[in-house]
């Protein structure tokens, strides 16, 4: 199979990449090795939107985070998903440390962050009290966000895909090589796929692709991170995203409430040599209660329903890389994506798509569809509204999830929509059916039934997340 772009990777750079090309007259394709977009990184991070004050001046995580922050608000009006600026503060708790914030202020005001403003310890503990009584002041940016990774992830790749590029799930590319017309021909698990550009943008391995085409070798450190998640029932102990100062790993463990009305805590910054150790740890855990107590006094940590881990790609320079690479003429590397790449997302693809219309002289669309309509939510409809809605779809009268009062209705616009829904944790993503409290203990089944009916999958085929994550093994007894 031949494409003007192939682009190896559908977390939220690939997606955001993709969408991007999709502008264009361009035949081009994403290849994913697991079953669904936002499997990797993207769907294990802190859900947030960085003002932009961390990052060095004039690096090009500066740049395409300010970027990337700005572009938020249209975007999220385009692709119809939650998004809200919260606002975030870097607490300092120790006297002695007080000038670490004017750092920070300097850097942003240096990198165009807009409304940053030194707190003093009264004007700190007024708008968070539960902050620890050793606060001695904060950063506050009120262009600090929060956003729903998944449904940002999701969004984009739909978008693009209905823009006409193709994406390829359970494509595992093993092999690159050019050949003497200078084109790039990719073995997978699935077949061969051949383009005239290739995009690496596949997140912690993304060495690993890049060593294969490349004498200059790359090396990511995959970097855990912990977090926890809590109950709706203490969404609102903290009403902004909560900093302690950074450290050379990274931001440190935050305090933020979600888009959806929970509160997060996290991450921890482990460093492991394995591309799929995201199993959390009890050390990392109490190191992550540990640390957030610090900031924030009487965290109700009782009220965690879940834990997770996700991985960092982080590179040695801790700098974005986004170029072609030299020994590799029309290979461009989009590597070393850790945070904040989820706030720099639209921003990556800004860029790499700006490098392939110039490279390519690609001409755009005349029918580009920039808008998307998202699953139809139940939550907050008034009673006449929720009416109206059953008697045009009865499936939205029945509740599937009982936690987050997801209907049916919501779970077959999952499944139908473009890339829809393939397994549990694909309507999960989509819908959030089974993100409550039961952690999907009551849903699970129901969903199966639906996925069971809707894709003529048996029973032993529906998986939790792809691969071999089946939730039925075999069948004990008869058909009755």
């Amino acid at each position: 199979m031949m494409y003007d772009v192939i682009v190896i990777g559908a977390g939220v750079s690939g997606c955001a990449i993709a969408r991007e090309l999709s502008r264009y007259e361009i035949n081009a394709c994403v290849l994913e090795k697991c079953e669904d977009v936002c499997e990797g990184t993207s769907k294990a991070n802190s859900a947030i939107v960085h003002a932009g004050f961390d990052a060095d001046e004039g690096s090009l995580m500066a740049k395409l985070n300010v970027r990337g922050n700005e572009m938020m608000d249209q975007l999220s009006k385009d692709l119809d998903i939650p998004f809200k600026r919260n606002g975030s503060m870097v607490v300092c708790i120790h006297k002695d440390a007080l000038g670490g914030l004017q750092e920070l202020y300097d850097r942003g005001v240096k990198n165009g962050v807009k409304g940053l403003k030194i707190l003093t310890k009264e004007e700190t503990l007024e708008m968070e009290p539960n902050l620890s009584d050793n606060v001695e002041g904060a950063l506050y940016a009120p262009t600090g966000g929060i956003i729903c990774p998944f449904e940002l992830t999701i969004a984009m790749a739909e978008n693009a895909n209905v823009n006409g590029v193709e994406f390829r799930f359970n494509t595992r590319v093993e092999d690159i090589k050019k050949d003497a017309d200078g084109f790039w021909h990719l073995r997978t698990n699935n077949g061969e796929y051949t383009a005239k550009y290739v995009v690496n943008a596949a997140g912690v391995y993304a060495d690993k692709i890049h060593n294969m085409v490349s004498e200059d070798k790359m090396h990511i450190i995959e970097r855990r991170g912990d977090y926890c998640l809590l109950d709706k029932q203490v969404g609102d102990y903290v009403s902004h995203t909560i900093f302690p100062q950074p450290t050379k790993y990274g931001k440190g463990v935050l305090v933020t409430p979600t888009v959806h009305g929970n509160l997060l805590v996290g991450p921890t910054a482990i460093d492991i040599e394995n591309k799929e150790g995201t199993a959390t740890t009890a050390f990392g855990l109490d190191e992550l209660q540990a640390k957030a107590s610090e900031n924030v006094k009487n965290l109700p940590m009782r009220n965690v329903i879940t834990s997770f881990a996700g991985l960092r790609a982080h590179l040695e320079r801790h700098e974005f890389v986004i170029e072609e690479v030299k020994d590799a003429p029309h290979f461009i590397d989009v590597a070393g994506i850790e945070s904040p790449g989820l706030s720099a997302s639209p921003a990556i693809g800004e860029m790499v798509g700006g490098m392939l219309k110039e490279k390519m002289n690609l001409t755009e669309k005349k029918n580009f569809i920039s808008t998307r309509k998202g699953i139809t939510r139940t939550e907050g409809l008034s009673v006449d509204e929720m009416n109206a809605l059953i008697k045009k779809n009865p499936a939205y009268g029945t509740i599937v999830c009982r936690c987050e009062s997801i209907t049916e209705g919501e779970i077959l616009d999952a499944i139908h929509r473009p890339l829809g829904a393939r397994s549990l944790d694909g309507v999960k993503r989509r819908t959030r059916a089974g993100m409550g409290r039961c952690q999907a203990g009551f849903c699970s089944p129901r969903t199966m039934e639906i996925l069971n009916r809707e894709l003529g999958l048996s029973y032993e085929e529906i998986t939790k997340s792809g691969g071999r994550s089946r939730i039925v093994i075999e069948r004990t007894k008869g058909e009755v």
